[in-house]
């Protein structure tokens, strides 16, 4: 059974993201910053990937449908 990427890719930053946003609650506020900082940066490139990957799911199916059977 293969497993999707682009689900296994998500499932890694989400976890990334709890983390994060784990060491912004524990009340560190140096690391908390910086913290911060990386998951704004994680929820930008996860709506960017979501995103980019509708669109390709769209323009493949698009696509297959012009292969002969």
């Amino acid at each position: 059974m293969q497993t999707d990427p682009r689900l296994s890719a998500l499932q890694y930053l989400l976890t990334q993201l709890r983390a994060r946003i784990a060491v912004v609650r524990s009340g560190e506020l140096d690391r908390g910053a910086l913290s911060l900082e990386w998951v704004a940066i994680a929820i930008v490139l996860v709506t960017a990937a979501l995103a980019l990957a509708t669109f390709l799911t769209g323009k493949l199916g698009d696509l297959e449908k012009l292969i002969p059977n």
